[in-house]
C-alpha cells in the first residue's frame, strides 16, 4: 500500500511540489477519510465497519479528535433562551483565576 501511495505521490508532486514536504502515509489518509465521513454525519458504527475496527472503542478516538464535533454537541445542549457560542469569561473572572 505504501509503495502504491509513494508512486502516486511522486507523480502528483510534479504538478504540486508542496506535496514533497508533506508527510503523507496510508494511515494518515485512512484517518482523514474517517474524519471526513464523521464530519459528514456518517454514524460511528458505519465508520467502524468501513475501517474494519473490531471494537467501537477504536473508532471513538476519531470523535475525541474533532473539536468541531464537540462544539456542535455543545451547541445542541444550549438552552433556547441562551445565545449560542463559546463562553467568554469577563476580565474580573480572568484576573481572579490568574491570581490563584
Amino acid at each position: 500500500m505504501a509503495d502504491l501511495l509513494n508512486k502516486h505521490l511522486a507523480q502528483a508532486s510534479q504538478q504540486c511540489p508542496s506535496l514533497v514536504e508533506k508527510d503523507i502515509t496510508p494511515h494518515g489518509l485512512r484517518h482523514s477519510a474517517a474524519m471526513a465521513l464523521l464530519h459528514s454525519g456518517v454514524d460511528c458504527a458505519v465508520i467502524a465497519m468501513w475501517l474494519g475496527h473490531e471494537s467501537m472503542d477504536t473508532t471513538q478516538i476519531y470523535l475525541h479528535a474533532s473539536l468541531e464535533l464537540k462544539q456542535q454537541a455543545l451547541d445542541r445542549t444550549t438552552p433556547l433562551s441562551e445565545a449560542r457560542g463559546r463562553y467568554r469569561p469577563d476580565d474580573a473572572l480572568l484576573a481572579f483565576l490568574k491570581s490563584l
